[in-house]
Order: C-alpha cells, then structure tokens, then sequence
C-alpha cells in the first residue's frame, strides 16, 4: 500500500509507524486501531489476507477468486479457523483481513471476530457491503473491528450494478456505507481501477466526501480469476487516475477533511509521487523519499508483509497468487509454513531484488518500489522476476540522471 494522504499531505493515519517506521504527529488513535510500530520493514510480520469462504451473493467481473453464490467444499471450520487465529495471536501478525468471496455470508464470522478479538488481533473486513443492516453495524462496532471496507466500482448505480452482476448492488452497498457511518464505524472505500473505472474518479471522490467516507483505497488490477478478462489501464490511463488522486488528496487536506487515501498493488506509484513532488518542489519530497525506501515497497510485500489463507486452507504469498501454495494450515501451522523457505519461490520473494530482471533491475527507484506486484509479473508473463506490467514509469524516468540537489537514489 501506498498512502498518499500519508506521504503527499502529511495526514497521520494509525497505521504510519507500521508502513514508514516513523510518526509524522502525535495521535493517539484506539487501541482497536493501532498498529505496532516495526523495527524495520525486512522484520515485519504479515499482515494476513484470509479468505473466509468462497461464496459470494454477487458475481463481480473483477473476482479474483471466481466466486458464485453457491456452496463450495473444502472450507475451513470454526473450530479450525480458531485454531489458525491463536496460532496468528502467537506468532504476532500486525492484522488479519476477513475476505472472500463475501465473508458476512459465513454464519460464524462473528464468532470468529469475537475469538480474534480476545486474543488482541487487529481485525479488518473486506466486503461488498450489501448485506450490512444498521444490526449488522452496530455488530462490527461492538467487535472493534479496526476498519470495514467495502468494495465500490463507480458512482454511477448502473456501472456499478454491472461490475458486480446483480441490478440494485449499488443502492444496498451505499446502503452499507450509511449504516456504518451512523454508528460511528470506520470504514473505507475499495474500488480496482481499470480501464473503465479509472474514468469517474472525481466522482468517487465526490461520494466519499458527501458520504462521510473514512478511507479509500485504489487497486490496481492484477488480471486473476475472473479479472483476467478485464484490460488494465495503459501507462497514460495509469498516470492519469494517479494525477487525479494525488490532487483530490492534496485538495481534501487543504479544506480539513482527513480522509485517508491510498493506492495499492503498484508500488511505482510511491516513485511517481516523488517525482510529482520534486517538480512541485515540496518541502516534504525528500522526507517522502525516505520513508518510501525505509518501506521498501514490494520488497517487504507478497511473501514478506502481506500474505494469504485461501478458503481451504492453503497458503499463499499473497491473495492474487493462489495459482501456487506453500503449505495447507490443516497439516501445519500458518506461522510454520510463513517461515519455511525450501520452497524457491518463497525463498526469492524473502530476498527478491536478486532475482529480479529486465527494467526493474536498472531501476534507480528500485530501493523505493521493490519491483512492482510479482503476481501480476507471473500472471502476464510466466515468469515470475520478469517486470511488472502494470509499471507506467518511462525508461528516460527510471534512469533520469540525478541533480546536483537530489542525490540519486540507488
């Protein structure tokens, strides 16, 4: 993740000392939200990406994991799923994301979240939001959940309704939004940028603060599941969704609204800040610049800072690489699995920059982006060290020479 509010306008946000290693302010946010503080991002533990169950009540275009509204076999039970939660407790992960398919459609997610709770973890949701009532609300509050966040692809009802195949999705997931908003929830916007969706953005951005929106985050498309039929943005679409999150972000600081704005699965975009705010010549760039390489970006990401449990079980280095499992919590413990390195993959992804090729090896922001999403790397190209497609930086901008004010970089 990449927090522009963080990075651009110097917003502080609960989970700062944990992404930059470091306070911009003082806050004190509650303790449901507070995030540890890393000693560097290399020690981080992960934050875990657990897909709950595979069922979905809507069938969006963008579903990584092809979900339906049906039953599927294999899922994980409560009682395994606890097991698994006092293993994370133990092993200290910094949050756990409930996700799915859609998880508020498991009849024990709040027998989960209550367990999870008692044992200290930091728990997030991951949602499509139509099924949050004003009860279910008052239920994710209760539990302290850190954060809700609810999966939005337009501010128009019918682009919406058709990303997520089911006609009325857009007026129950605004629905969703209210609610939590009405009892003081937190909760966050989530919508993937693609070709399409990348065009409404100030739209988005318009909802979020007529609604009261907390947090949004911006994820560019890794083509997996059912997003494999989907077009990611060409670098010029990239760089325009980027300018326009960048100045709705400077804008909604400058009028005192603390939204939290993020982009995430692309780590150029930290670099493509940077070069933004050296041209504005901001006062904060090479302090961006600092805490941008102190998190490394992908580097500490898949298969470092970020993981996943699929509906079965199985583990993954993060939710967009279920093509490739390292391990099933069935027959060992998740904290086990995450440190077992006799597996290449895993082994490279704990040490990437050595394995990775092409551009991203002569990237003078290599040490700020660490190579970009390798799954969408692997699922583009077959190879899993080969650039990622979704970088939108030119050849000139990654070998720009430094100037004599701004020392390079690498």
């Amino acid at each position: 993740m990449i927090d522009i509010s963080v990075l651009y306008t110097g917003l502080e946000t609960p989970s700062t000392p944990h992404r930059y290693g470091r306070a911009i302010t003082q806050i004190d946010p509650p303790e449901h939200q507070r995030m540890d503080r890393a000693k560097s991002a290399a020690e981080r533990r992960p934050i875990v990406v657990w897909n709950l169950t595979r069922t979905c009540n809507l069938r969006c275009q963008h579903c990584y994991t092809d979900s339906a509204n049906q039953k599927y076999a294999g899922e994980l039970s409560t009682e395994e799923c606890k097991r698994v939660l006092d293993d994370l407790a133990a092993y200290r992960v910094p949050a756990v994301l409930f996700s799915g398919g859609e998880p508020l459609v498991r009849p024990d997610v709040f027998e989960l979240a209550a367990h999870a709770r008692q044992l200290g973890l930091h728990v997030v949701l991951s949602t499509n939001g139509t099924l949050i009532t004003p009860e279910i609300a008052r239920r994710l509050k209760g539990l302290k959940f850190a954060y809700v966040g609810i999966s939005l692809d337009s501010a128009f009802p019918e682009v919406h309704d058709r990303f997520r195949g089911m006609e009325g999705a857009y007026e129950k997931t605004m629905r969703g939004f209210r609610n939590c908003v009405d009892v003081g929830q937190k909760v966050g916007l989530r919508l993937t940028l693609t070709r399409e969706t990348c065009e409404n953005l100030d739209h988005i951005f318009d909802l979020i603060e007529r609604e009261g929106i907390h947090r949004a985050c911006f994820y560019h498309l890794c083509p997996s599941g059912r997003g494999k039929d989907l077009y990611r943005m060409d670098p010029e679409q990239s760089r325009r969704a980027m300018d326009t999150i960048f100045a709705r972000t400077r804008d909604l600081n400058e009028r005192g609204k603390n939204v939290e704005i993020l982009t995430v699965d692309n780590h150029c975009d930290a670099a493509y800040l940077y070069l933004k705010m050296r041209e504005e010549g901001h006062p904060r760039a090479r302090q961006v610049r600092e805490m941008a390489e102190w998190n490394g970006g992908a580097r500490y990401s898949s298969g470092v800072g970020i993981s996943n449990i699929d509906f079965n079980g199985n583990v993954h280095a993060d939710q967009f690489s279920m093509f490739r499992s390292f391990g099933n919590v069935r027959e060992r413990p998740f904290s086990e699995i995450w440190q077992d390195t006799s597996h290449p993959v895993m082994a490279g992804l704990k040490e990437r920059l050595a394995h990775l090729n092409g551009r991203c090896r002569e990237c003078r922001f290599l040490s700020m982006c660490g190579g970009g999403l390798r799954a969408r790397a692997e699922v583009v190209t077959g190879d899993t060290w080969a650039p990622d497609p979704g970088c939108y930086l030119s050849d000139e901008e990654i070998r720009l020479a430094p100037t004599e004010s701004e020392p390079d970089l690498v």
